[in-house]
C-alpha cells in the first residue's frame, strides 16, 4: 500500500473517500488524523505502519461501538506544512484528535495548533521533552518516549561501563538538540564529560564524513549520534566504514528502532546499545498485537512509534466511549482529562498511567543489538539487558517546569 504526499482518508479497514456525512452523522462520529512521513527519514519507523497500527487499534475498538473515521496526510517533516494540515483538518473537515506528528520541530508547532483548537494531540513519535515540559498542554499526550528517557537509560549505562567521555554527532532540529541536552546531562551527573560536538543539517544529509572525522579527531571514548530515522542508518554506516569502533570509540544510538536495525543489518548493528518502550517479543501480549499486524495487514513487527500510535489511540477511544462522542467532540481538553483519569492497559505496553503533566507512564528496556549468531530469526534483535519501571524511566514531573502541575 503506497501513501503519496496528499492526504489519504482511510474508514474501517480500507482506503476509500472521505464521506459525505450529514450533520447528523458527523456528530456521532469520531473523526482521526494521522500526520506523519510518509517517504522522508522516519518513514520506516512511523509512516505507512503508523497508520496500520491506528487501523488496528479501531478494529480492536470495535466492541465500543463508535463509528470511526480516519484520513492520513505526510507533513514532509516540515512544521509549515504540518500545521497547514492540521488547521484545515480542524476547520474543514472536522478531525477531533491527531495522532503521531515525526520531528520534534513539527509537533511542538501542531501542539499549539491543537490547543488553540481545543482538540487532542496524541503524540507518538516527537521525542522532545518539552511537550511535556514547557510547552505541555492539557489537549497532548506524549505516549511513546522521549528524550530524558533515551539520555536517562542509554547514556548513564554506558557512561557508567566506562564511557566518560563523549562527542555527539547531532541532527540540527529541536529533536536532536535535546537529545544532545539531556545526554549531556546525565554524563556530567555520572561524572563523564562531553569534550564536543558537530550538528549537521535536518533534512537533506547524506554525507557524514565531515562529522565523523571531527569526532574521532576528539578522541572521545564514545561517539553518540542524536538523530534518528534514515540520518541514524546513514551515520552508523559510514562510522562502521570509518572504523570508528575498531579504533576504539564506541558507537551509542542515543535512540535507535527495530526498523534501523532492519535496514542496517546485525553485522553492522551489533553491540549498539538503546532504550526502547516497546519490543514486539517481550512477552506474549506484545507478540500477540504484532501477531494481528501481519494477519490483518502483512505490517511487520510495529517500531516503539507504531505501538504508541496503537496503544494511544485506543486508550482515546476507550475515554470517548465512557464520555460519550459528543462531549469528546466539545472539549479536547476534556477528552484528555478523561484519558488520564482512566487507568491504560493494552497489548503494546501492559498497565500504565498519564500524568497530570501528559506523560504517559510505562516500562523502558534497556536493549542490546544481537549478533548475526545470536538471532535464531527474522526480526530476532534484541537482547534485553534490563527493564526499567515507569517511574524511574521518564522524567519526574516535579523537574519538567509544566505550568499544568
Amino acid at each position: 500500500m503506497n501513501l503519496d504526499r496528499r492526504a489519504l482518508l482511510l474508514g474501517g479497514a480500507a482506503l476509500g473517500a472521505w464521506p459525505r456525512s450529514g450533520r447528523a452523522q458527523a456528530q456521532q462520529t469520531i473523526r482521526l488524523g494521522i500526520i506523519s512521513d510518509m517517504g522522508g527519514p522516519f518513514a520506516d519507523l512511523s509512516g505507512q505502519n503508523s497508520v496500520l497500527a491506528v487501523r488496528q487499534a479501531i478494529l480492536d475498538a470495535a466492541p465500543l461501538g463508535l463509528k470511526v473515521e480516519l484520513v492520513a496526510a505526510d507533513h514532509q517533516n516540515k512544521p509549515d506544512i504540518a500545521t497547514n494540515i492540521a488547521r484545515s483538518w480542524f476547520d474543514r473537515d472536522g478531525v477531533d484528535a491527531l495522532i503521531d506528528v515525526p520531528a520534534s520541530s513539527a509537533a511542538l508547532a501542531v501542539n499549539g495548533v491543537v490547543r488553540e483548537k481545543n482538540k487532542v494531540f496524541l503524540a507518538s513519535a516527537p521525542g522532545t521533552a518539552e511537550l511535556t515540559g514547557p510547552q505541555c498542554s492539557p489537549n497532548t499526550v506524549q505516549w511513546t518516549y522521549d528524550t530524558w528517557m533515551l539520555a536517562n537509560s542509554t547514556a548513564r549505562a554506558l557512561t557508567r561501563e566506562g564511557g566518560d567521555s563523549w562527542f555527539f554527532v547531532t541532527a540540527d532540529y529541536a529533536f536532536g538538540h535535546s537529545m544532545e541536552v539531556e545526554g549531556g546531562r546525565i554524563i556530567a551527573a555520572e561524572g563523564g564529560k562531553v569534550v564536543g560536538n558537530a550538528r549537521f543539517p535536518f533534512p537533506g544529509t547524506t554525507d557524514f564524513s565531515a562529522y565523523l572525522l571531527r569526532a574521532q579527531a576528539s578522541r572521545a571514548k564514545v561517539v553518540g549520534i542524536a538523530a534518528g530515522g534514515a540520518d541514524l542508518v546513514n551515520c552508523v554506516k559510514q562510522a562502521t566504514e570509518f572504523g570508528l569502533q575498531k579504533r576504539g570509540q564506541k558507537l551509542a544510538a542515543l535512540i535507535l528502532f527495530i526498523s534501523e536495525v532492519h535496514s542496517m543489518g546485525l553485522e553492522t548493528a551489533k553491540g549498539l546499545v538503546c532504550s526502547e518502550s516497546f519490543y514486539w517479543d517481550a512477552n506474549d501480549r506484545t507478540r500477540a498485537l504484532t501477531a494481528r499486524l501481519k494477519r490483518n495487514f502483512g505490517a511487520p513487527p510495529p517500531t516503539m512509534v507504531q505501538a504508541g500510535c496503537y496503544a494511544a489511540t485506543l486508550h482515546y477511544l476507550k475515554a470517548v466511549a465512557e464520555m460519550g462522542v459528543a462531549e469528546a467532540k466539545r472539549s479536547g481538553a476534556a477528552a484528555v482529562a478523561r484519558m488520564k483519569a482512566m487507568p491504560c492497559d493494552d497489548d503494546a505496553f501492559g498497565p500504565g498511567s498519564i500524568r497530570a503533566d501528559g506523560r504517559k507512564i510505562h516500562p523502558a528496556y534497556l536493549l542490546e543489538v544481537k549478533s548475526p549468531a545470536e538471532s535464531k530469526g527474522p526480526w530476532d534483535y534484541y537482547k534485553v539487558l534490563a527493564t526499567v519501571p515507569g517511574e524511574q524511566a521518564f522524567r519526574p514531573m516535579a523537574e519538567g517546569g509544566c505550568p499544568l502541575v
